[in-house]
């Protein structure tokens, strides 16, 4: 059987004769320690971490409301209960013992049945409060370990469901993950220009970064005849090509409304980026005809890092078009086709698409 651990209680008194009374009346069940001043009482407390200490009030140098304010000021001592032992005769000022710290008063000559009650209840009383914040770290750690697996799955659900569109449309390569990143150092732009700082907090960019790859998850729903055909599609077969931002919309408000996740979730995001990210800035975008910031900043964000990255890749209809030829498209659009603030970002963060399609190049 193992041998129980005592508990060790710190007493801190200028005279010896003290010392040795509490010393003696304790010992049987506890582990004594002794300190003849302030400031000796304070190094042992840091070399021995006491469960309690008995501190004498009336001390030279360093009285016993100073000790135990020090003590009660440091994170590493705080939680140590302090009971103030003083003399009958002495003129002690409770309230202010209290509001230093201590959490009880033994005055001398002390009574043993006393003393050994009232460190046996404060030393239960911190025993409970040490298992309760244990507890509460142990729940603490759970739910850290809970909410990053949440975030885990959920970034596994998106790439899964980003790479089933992928696997349909077999133009896109790493599409996903260069828009992803461009759209993420847009809104980085955004904010650094002092816009949208509202909605573009760290925590929604995150959000965005995170949901992008689904944009295109609508095109699940194309037939194949159309997504797969090698030329330029006619204008019915683009007609139908264009329902697959409402197809991906729809189908994340489906799973939106099953969680019942409200206004925080991603989903709200990709939802936003695959129904808007077709929408233009003048309204002749599509499937719902939005102008200027009636399109959500999610959207305006989407539409251009997709447009830049269908311009640098190649496609059967068009050759890959360089970083220049691509910015001077965008220009172009600016204040037609894009946000006119969402270039001026882009510009800002030029060379970071550079290097992200290089980073992520098929």
């Amino acid at each position: 059987m193992s041998e129980i651990v005592k508990k060790t209680i710190l007493v801190v008194d200028d005279e010896p004769i003290n010392i040795m009374v509490l010393s003696d009346l304790l010992k049987s069940q506890y582990r004594v320690i002794a300190a003849k001043n302030g400031e000796q009482g304070i190094k042992r407390v840091h070399d021995m971490n006491p469960d309690l200490i008995l501190l004498d009030v009336m001390m030279p140098d360093m009285d016993g409301y100073q000790v135990c304010q020090i003590l009660k000021e440091d994170p590493a001592t705080s939680s140590i209960p302090v009971i103030f032992v003083t003399a009958m005769n002495e003129e002690v000022d409770e309230r202010k013992g209290l509001e230093v710290g201590a959490v009880d008063y033994i005055t001398k000559p002390i009574s043993p049945a006393i003393v050994t009650a009232r460190v046996q209840n404060h030393l239960a009383l911190k025993s409970a409060k040490d298992e309760l914040s244990r507890q509460n770290e142990i729940l603490e750690q759970k739910v850290r370990e809970r909410t990053l697996e949440l975030s885990k799955t959920q970034d596994i659900t998106i790439h899964a469901l980003a790479s089933l569109a992928e696997t349909r449309d077999n133009e896109t390569g790493n599409h996903i993950r260069r828009t992803q990143h461009y759209l993420k150092v847009l809104a980085e732009a955004l904010v650094e220009m002092g816009l949208y700082t509202e909605e573009l907090t760290p925590k929604n960019i995150d959000l965005l970064y995170k949901s992008a790859p689904l944009h295109d998850i609508g095109k699940v729903g194309i037939p194949d005849n159309i997504l797969l055909k090698p030329g330029k599609l006619t204008d019915e077969e683009f007609e139908i090509m264009k329902t697959h931002a409402s197809l991906g919309a729809e189908a994340i408000s489906v799973a939106e409304q099953e969680m019942g996740s409200g206004e925080t979730s991603f989903l709200r995001y990709a939802r936003e980026i695959s129904a808007y990210h077709h929408e233009k800035w003048n309204g002749k975008g599509y499937p719902h005809g939005l102008a200027g910031e009636d399109i959500p900043i999610s959207g305006r964000l989407m539409a251009v890092a997709d447009v830049y990255d269908a311009l640098i890749s190649a496609r059967v209809y068009k050759p890959a078009f360089d970083h220049e030829k691509a910015r001077s498209i965008l220009l172009e659009g600016s204040g037609s086709h894009f946000d006119p603030s969402i270039i001026d970002a882009f510009l800002k963060v030029e060379q970071q698409f550079v290097e992200i399609a290089a980073r992520y190049k098929d």
